[in-house]
């Protein structure tokens, strides 16, 4: 073999196995990501926990995620905000967010759900107060409150129409200590009906993408066999086909 065959050669082994490498690494995530979502299915699966159960840090919470929760509280009404551009069965509207004050003075940050646009006037939000008095109130452990791509700074002074809401933010706003995380209310399964506020509460479920690695494998894989097969045909084949049809014509 010349230089330049060997050249060829090392270089079409070496993009086999950066290509290989990588669609071992999807392959890899994806099994992460899968172990996520059976975490998160277990999770659900638990019992609800209460308010003295709740995570107070960063480890505790990346336990507790998605994990039921039934709290008795105050809501903080006044300090209600509308998250903008919020799509809940295929329409535009709202998801309404509040404090709630739990019984040991404790606060935590409840997405309560969403409430439609008004057509005709886009600021017009017609849903009525979080009710007065002590609640009980059903949801699960997430991260944060819903994120959607801002389309500009916040203003400096806002109001209880925003974008997007960063919790740590709100609580200096508030001037209220904020537990780490939020509550995605839902109906309670033990509960006679549906809460009568008219907000609708179908939330989308975490996103995993388990597949999205699986086919960014396929495509690394695919490229590391197309890479082999070129040298096998360009390099191996290809000249000896080219050997055998001079025999042919020379005889």
């Amino acid at each position: 073999m010349n230089l330049r065959g060997l050249i060829v050669l090392l270089g079409a082994l070496a993009a086999c196995g950066v290509t290989s490498a990588l669609g071992a690494w999807q392959l890899a995530r994806a099994a992460e990501k899968r172990a996520l979502e059976m975490q998160q299915e277990h999770q659900r699966a638990l019992p609800p926990l209460v308010a003295a159960e709740l995570p107070r840090d960063a480890p505790a919470l990346a336990e507790q995620m998605q994990r039921a929760a039934r709290l008795d509280g105050r809501w903080r009404a006044e300090d209600t905000v509308w998250l903008d551009n919020r799509s809940m069965t295929g329409r535009v509207g709202f998801y309404a967010v509040t404090p709630l004050v739990l019984a040991d003075g404790r606060a935590v940050l409840v997405q309560r759900g969403w409430w439609p646009r008004d057509a005709a006037v886009r600021t017009h939000i017609g849903a009525s107060a979080p009710p007065a008095g002590r609640v009980e109130v059903y949801g699960r452990i997430a991260a944060a409150t819903s994120h959607q791509f801002a389309l500009g700074p916040e203003p400096a002074t806002p109001g209880p129409i925003r974008q997007n809401l960063d919790l740590a933010a709100f609580a200096r706003e508030i001037r209220l200590p904020l537990l780490p995380f939020v509550v995605l209310q839902e109906d309670d399964p033990e509960a006679a009906g549906k809460a009568a506020d008219g907000l609708l509460r179908q939330w989308p479920p975490p996103p995993v993408d388990v597949y999205k690695h699986y086919g960014y494998a396929f495509q690394w894989f695919a490229l590391s066999t197309l890479v082999l097969g070129l040298y096998v045909w360009f390099r191996i084949l290809r000249p000896r086909f080219a050997v055998g049809s001079h025999d042919v014509e020379r005889a």
